[in-house]
């Protein structure tokens, strides 16, 4: 399995980017996906995640509202749009992956089997 993470960058504050998780070696769409984030210093964090028909969604309260995550099944692609970005989500950003055929998804880490790389967003003016 493999979950390559892309689109992270230097953006100034009010900024948007748009991450992407394309995943290889499983099936797609009988997996939960999630975002998640560490800062330095500080533990990793659930940011969002995704139920594998995309119908249900978490999002922690520092996100809820200018982030939205997405997922396109026939791609393979997992994709977080960061809007209104402020220097607390500076961070490394992770997606994660585990199989689940139930309609939700979940927002603790420990529920996660496979993980990307990360990718570096900074956000400074």
């Amino acid at each position: 399995v493999q979950l390559v993470e892309s689109g992270g960058g230097l953006v100034q504050p009010g900024g948007s980017l748009r991450l992407s998780c394309t995943a290889s070696g499983l099936t797609f769409e009988t997996h939960t996906m999630g975002w998640f984030r560490q800062a330095p210093g500080k533990e990793r964090e659930g940011v969002s995640c995704l139920s594998r028909r995309g119908d249900k969604t978490w999002y922690a309260d520092s996100v809820e509202g200018r982030f939205t995550i997405s997922r396109d099944n026939a791609k393979n692609t997992l994709y977080l749009q960061m809007n209104s970005l402020e220097v607390d989500d500076t961070a490394v950003y992770y997606c994660a992956a585990t199989p689940n055929l139930g309609t939700w998804c979940y927002s603790s880490q420990y529920e996660y089997d496979h993980w990307g790389q990360g990718t570096q967003v900074t956000v400074s003016p």
